[in-house]
C-alpha cells in the first residue's frame, strides 16, 4: 500500500472527523493514512511517504478578531518542515490540500506558489456552509467522465489564484478544484471538505480517489 500522511488539526471544524473519514476514503484504493496534529514535528525531518496530505487550518493568526486565539493556536511552518514538502515533491511525491490548506502556512510566501493560489484576508470569504451545486470541468483524468453534483459544504470564494491554474470543479463561479505539477511532483487542491457530509457525496469520494492515484502517479481507473 502506498504511505500517507495527513497533517492535521486547527480551529473552527472537526478535523479528526474529516480527517479519518478522508483516511477511509483513500484506503479504498490501496492508500494507508497516518494522521498527526504535530504538523512541525511531523515535517521536521525527510518525509519517508509517498503522499502528504494537508487538511488543516493552521497560520499566523494576524487578524485582529483572533488575537483572543493567538497565543494558544498561532501556527508558523518551520523553515526545516518547508524543506521537507520542497524535497518530498523534488522526489516526485504527491501533495493532496483539502478545504482550508489555502489558509495554512501564511508565513511561507512559498506556499501559494506550490498550492497553485491562497486565501487573502479580508478579500476571500465564503457563504454560510450549506447545499451547494459543483460543476465538474474538462477531461483531466480525475474528473472525466464525473457528473456534476451537490453537496453541504463551504465555497471558498475570492481567493488569489495563479494564472496557469485551470479549475476542474467550481461553483457558483468559483475554482474549487484544481490539479497541477510541481517540480517533480504533482499537487492537488479540493477547497471542499469543510465537514464530514462533503465526503459522503458518491462523486466527490471518487473525485477524490481518483485524484490519489493521480498523485502517486498510477492508472486512474476508478469509475463513477
Amino acid at each position: 500500500m502506498a504511505r500517507n500522511l495527513i497533517l492535521s488539526g486547527g480551529l473552527f471544524h472537526d478535523f479528526a472527523a474529516t480527517s479519518a473519514a478522508l483516511a477511509e476514503v483513500l484506503a479504498e484504493v490501496g492508500v494507508e493514512s497516518e494522521i498527526t496534529e504535530d504538523i512541525a514535528g511531523a515535517l521536521s525531518e525527510p518525509s519517508e511517504v509517498q503522499l502528504i496530505t494537508v487538511n488543516a487550518l493552521r497560520w499566523q493568526m494576524g487578524q485582529d478578531r483572533f488575537a483572543d486565539l493567538r497565543a494558544e493556536w498561532s501556527f508558523g511552518l518551520p523553515a526545516e518542515a518547508r524543506t521537507t514538502i520542497l524535497d518530498h515533491l523534488d522526489r516526485g511525491g504527491g501533495l493532496l490540500c483539502m478545504h482550508a490548506a489555502s489558509i495554512c502556512f501564511d508565513d511561507w510566501q512559498g506556499w501559494s506558489r506550490v498550492l497553485g493560489g491562497c486565501w487573502t484576508w479580508p478579500k476571500s470569504h465564503h457563504p454560510p456552509l450549506g447545499w451547494t451545486s459543483v460543476r465538474v470541468h474538462g477531461k483531466h483524468p480525475v474528473v472525466d467522465g464525473l457528473r456534476d453534483f451537490d453537496v453541504v459544504d463551504e465555497v471558498y470564494s475570492d481567493l488569489d489564484i495563479l494564472p496557469d491554474v485551470e479549475p476542474l470543479a467550481s461553483s457558483n463561479g468559483q475554482p474549487l478544484i484544481w490539479a497541477r505539477p510541481v517540480r517533480r511532483g504533482r499537487v492537488f487542491y479540493d477547497a471542499l471538505g469543510h465537514d464530514t457530509r462533503s465526503y459522503d457525496n458518491e462523486v466527490h469520494r471518487t473525485m477524490l480517489q481518483r485524484a490519489a492515484l493521480w498523485l502517486l502517479k498510477r492508472p486512474v481507473t476508478i469509475r463513477e
